[in-house]
């Protein structure tokens, strides 16, 4: 009971961290204007963290191997700090690129520990819980950080949220520092050891679903502030990153509902179906009631993927479950990355609304692809899809 609290920190300081992430897709607008670049070219600031964060994150990982866990948090953090501290001082686009590359390893690092500290400070029993609480810190950014960041950007500089987060990091470092006991790491499996269970060509496929719908949900989401900016005014874009930000917990639970009472399988490829149908009727409708109702079921489908997903890995190997679920976050980092340069090149040359059609079309190959193999797989591990 004693360290219930010390993971509640964790998940504290994980939606400080998640913020710094997904903050950004909220203010690309204003960000653009800021640094005089357009939105499509401000939207590779989503491009290089996600690249940072899938390539850096292993690397730097296997580097502190020595360290104990406190250490490592703390090391993340500090790396945290100084790509906030450069995004705020440092002028032009190109400098702002490199920090978003600098807090993309920063989090990684720090997400991927502080799910192995909170497991180690668990109860028996309660492990998974206590990883779960991280997740939902992290993920809550999204629900709160992302509307609120829009707010202050909107009535000051969106550089006074990287301040607050800045500080709030400051002050976390101290909290880990005298709080969270130095215990001894996992050993961690390198890079190309992570690479060799690409060699199955189940896990490969099933990983380049995750890889095609993460870059529909980047394509999409990336530029949703510019996106909301054509049909509704400037106060209510708050309100609706809120609204979608509460459908991603609605279809976390509902993801897991599902695949439960309904299977993997079913559960994988209706969500991403529906995400396929509401992105391709979103170009067709004008009324911004209905627009946002299609953007609202969107998310939710959107995040009826995750657990589902990472469930249908472990499956896939389950001798092998860290390794799989550490690639599987990996590839969702790539769709992040290439979703915000393809949906960038959209925007930039076509319209805004072109990158619906761009998030329709990766998650209908998607679908494709998990139609595919689940229709050949006769693995009797998947419950309920035979």
């Amino acid at each position: 009971m004693s360290n219930t609290w010390k993971i509640y920190m964790l998940a504290i300081i994980s939606f400080l961290v998640g913020t710094s992430q997904f903050v950004i897709s909220g203010i690309l607008d204003q960000i653009a204007v800021s640094v005089d670049v357009s939105v499509s070219t401000a939207g590779q600031l989503i491009t290089a963290f996600a690249l940072g964060n899938a390539i850096g994150t292993p690397i730097v990982m296997v580097a502190m191997a020595r360290l104990d866990q406190r250490k490592q948090l703390i090391t993340a953090l500090t790396v945290i700090l100084i790509g906030i501290v450069s995004t705020i001082t440092l002028p032009g686009f190109s400098y702002l690129m490199v920090s978003r590359v600098i807090l993309g390893v920063g989090t990684g690092v720090f997400v991927v520990t502080a799910y192995g500290i909170a497991a180690r400070l668990a109860s028996k029993g309660r492990e998974v819980g206590a990883m779960a609480n991280v997740a939902v810190g992290y993920s809550a950014s999204l629900v709160f950080g992302v509307p609120v960041g829009r707010v202050i950007a909107a009535a000051s500089d969106w550089k006074i949220i990287f301040w607050g987060i800045g500080v709030f990091s400051l002050l976390s470092v101290f909290a880990i520092a005298r709080t969270i006991p130095a215990t001894e790491g996992d050993a961690p499996v390198s890079p190309g050891k992570q690479l060799a269970i690409l060699k199955n060509p189940r896990i490969a496929v099933a990983l380049s679903v995750t890889l095609f719908m993460f870059i529909s949900y980047s394509a999409v989401y990336t530029y949703i502030a510019p996106l909301l900016s054509t049909f509704i005014s400037e106060q209510k874009i708050s309100v609706v990153l809120f609204i979608i930000g509460i459908a991603s917990l609605i279809g976390s639970k509902l993801g897991g509902f599902s695949a439960d009472r309904f299977g993997v399988a079913r559960t994988l490829i209706i969500g991403m179906v529906i995400q396929a149908l509401a992105l391709a009727l979103l170009s067709a409708v004008t009324e911004s009631v209905i627009i946002i109702t299609l953007l609202f079921i969107w998310s939710i489908a959107v995040w009826t993927f995750g657990a589902t997903q990472n469930f249908n890995l472990i499956s896939l190997a389950p001798k092998a479950s860290g390794i799989v679920l550490s690639l599987n976050s990996s590839f969702v980092q790539l769709g992040f990355a290439a979703g915000a340069g393809v949906g960038g090149i959209a925007a930039g040359g076509l319209s805004i609304m072109a990158v619906t059609w761009v998030g329709a079309a990766s998650v209908a190959l998607a679908v494709i692809i998990a139609f595919f193999f689940f229709s050949l797989s006769r693995s009797k591990q998947y419950d309920g899809d035979s």
